[in-house]
């Protein structure tokens, strides 16, 4: 996984290396109480599932997906989606429970479509 932020610029999705955002990070003495909640199994289910709900082909991601590509407990797995679907509204899942959204993207219909260079197509949340 490339290790890229997301930044929305009027119509487009913009991939900016990570290591750009850390560096204004730094010197930041009070992280966003919001984030508290947030674990480093957190913040990797969030990112894989933004990362790769580009490139399924449409289909949303289940937590039986999401525990093994990130070799984590499925039951983690769904404590943590349950978690990041609950505070600040990072995911949501379907009826199945699988993820169909994470901001910025979504397999659901939006007037909003992305392109991604590498040829990945898929909706705006």
């Amino acid at each position: 996984m490339n290790d890229v932020m997301l930044i929305g610029r009027q119509e487009k999705i913009l991939e900016v290396p990570a290591e750009h955002f850390r560096k204004h990070l730094v010197g930041t003495q009070n992280p966003s109480p919001r984030l508290s909640f947030m674990t480093s199994e957190h913040h990797l289910v969030r990112n894989f599932v933004v990362h790769e709900l580009p490139r399924n082909q449409g289909k949303p991601l289940s937590p039986e997906d999401i525990a093994h590509s990130l070799h984590l407990l499925l039951p983690r797995v769904i404590t943590i989606l349950d978690d990041l679907e609950q505070h600040l509204f990072f995911l949501v899942r379907n009826e199945l429970g699988e993820v169909s959204w994470a901001f910025p993207v979504t397999v659901e219909m939006t007037p909003h479509r992305l392109s991604f260079s590498s040829g990945e197509r898929i909706f705006a949340a």
